[in-house]
């Protein structure tokens, strides 16, 4: 407890920390200045003390729910931006800003240190009535940094919206290849590469110069943001949006990396210099948004594009750690979304192989076959049968068991040419033979495969 002390008129006095405000020195930097309560007593003897700690200790008790600062919450909020301007990041200025102009207006206007629980509470929950639980969260998050710094010791205990789970979309192979095959040759050809491939974010991509590439490998350590301008006039300020772009560094740490890219993509970039990219991240965004509405995919972002490029290497085994690195990622929960996104994709795939697999326990063993087969033209058998040994070589199917998808891909696509109905049981059956014929000697795989596969493919002509 503060204690009190005498003054030269005899009086008592006891001073007690209120609460910080920011200031500027005469240079302009800002700076925390700690604000004080003074508590005093007329009466020079002991009880006079006593009296002025006594009411020293009741506003130390009571203060963590009020504050003596003067400020309103709208004013708090353009001193806490003003403060933070040298440390976040132009984009996450940017949001605050806009937070501050759009958001919770019921109360910017009121004095912070009459601002209630209660007023919090309302205030979110007509926003929640229009805005996403993320978006809410995000409003919270500043108002609480907000009322910390100018009011410290008034804990906010609002009841807010649960997160709901994200709907991520993850483009497909075809989509890509759509994509691609429509934009060969454009200015955007070689954003969606480094983004689909990479991946890069498209500030990173407008931000990317030939000093950063090396041969095949692109070295991320700028990102193109856009620069909210700030001027005082008076005592207010006018916040001008729009402003021009800048080059600032990566978003996080884990932003600054090395990418390796195919060849491919490499001889898209050779011969520039300057700017490998001469767009600037909103026009990367408009112009890819036209893009798919004009070839009639399904709407996504470009931002996308770096989902799909995880799911692929997830896909192909690559660690975590690895695409994490790649992507520039700081933490897995982005990669965590793409899996649970594949993963539900890919539900109705793995129920048809199942089901495939029980239906083919009903079948007949090809050995024990003891139906009676239909008509047939053994010359289009023989076709058939020469076209499959034909693609097999031609796709250097050295060993069908170790390639067993590929190659059951293949089989049904030369099963369809020829009519056969229900592939996938044919294929699989077709797939058997091959592989016995195999491990019976590659010389005698003609010989030995032909009248089984005349006896087993016949019942699914």
């Amino acid at each position: 407890m503060a204690k009190a002390k005498k003054l030269p008129s005899g009086s008592w006095r006891v001073q007690v920390y209120s609460h910080t405000e920011l200031v500027y020195d005469k240079s302009g930097k800002p700076k925390e200045k700690r604000v004080y309560e003074s508590f005093t007593s007329a009466d020079p003897s002991p009880a006079g003390r006593k009296e002025a700690e006594f009411q020293a200790a009741q506003f130390a008790k009571d203060k963590d729910g009020r504050s003596k600062s003067k400020l309103t919450l709208g004013e708090a909020l353009d001193k806490y931006i003003e403060s933070r301007s040298a440390t976040r990041s132009p984009r996450t200025i940017s949001n605050y800003e806009g937070i501050r102009k759009n958001y919770l207006q019921c109360l910017m206007g009121k004095n912070i240190s009459r601002i209630t629980q209660e007023d919090i509470q309302k205030a979110v929950n007509y926003e929640a009535l229009k805005l996403s639980p993320k978006t809410i969260r995000d409003i919270h998050g500043l108002v609480s940094a907000v009322f910390k710094q100018y009011r410290p010791g008034f804990a906010l205990d609002t009841a807010l919206p649960a997160l709901e789970k994200p709907d991520l979309y993850i483009p497909s192979d075809e989509e890509v290849k759509a994509l691609l095959n429509d934009v060969r040759g454009s200015e955007m050809e070689l954003p969606i590469l480094l983004s689909a491939f990479g991946p890069m974010r498209r500030g990173e991509i407008s931000g990317l110069y030939d000093k950063d590439i090396k041969d095949n490998t692109v070295h991320v350590s700028g990102n193109m943001v856009k620069h909210t301008e700030r001027r005082k006039i008076g005592k207010g300020d006018i916040l001008l949006y729009g402003g021009q772009w800048l080059l600032k560094r990566p978003k996080n740490y884990q932003g600054d990396r090395y990418i390796k890219y195919p060849d491919y993509v490499k001889q898209l970039w050779q011969g520039k210099s300057g700017r490998i990219v001469d767009l600037h991240p909103d026009q990367i965004t408009d112009r890819f948004r036209r893009l798919i509405k004009r070839i009639g995919l399904p709407h996504f972002r470009f931002h996308d594009l770096r989902h799909y490029s995880a799911s692929i290497q997830h896909a192909l085994g690559i660690p975590d750690a690895y695409i994490m690195d790649r992507g520039g990622w700081g933490n897995d929960a982005v990669l965590k979304g793409v899996y649970r996104h594949a993963m539900d994709s890919k539900q109705e795939e793995m129920n048809q192989i199942a089901n495939q697999h029980f239906s083919m326990l009903s079948i007949a063993n090809a050995d024990d076959l003891t139906i009676e087969l239909p008509e047939y033209d053994r010359e289009t058998y023989t076709k058939l049968l020469y076209k499959c040994c034909e693609i097999i070589k031609t796709y250097n199917i050295t060993d069908p068991g170790k390639n067993i998808n590929n190659f059951n891909r293949l089989l049904e696509a030369i099963l369809s040419d020829y009519g056969v109905k229900n592939l996938s049981a044919a294929a699989q059956c077709a797939q058997k033979e091959i592989i016995n014929s195999y491990e019976m000697g590659k010389e005698e795989l003609f010989l030995i495969w032909i009248p089984k596969w005349f006896d087993t493919i016949g019942q699914f002509y």
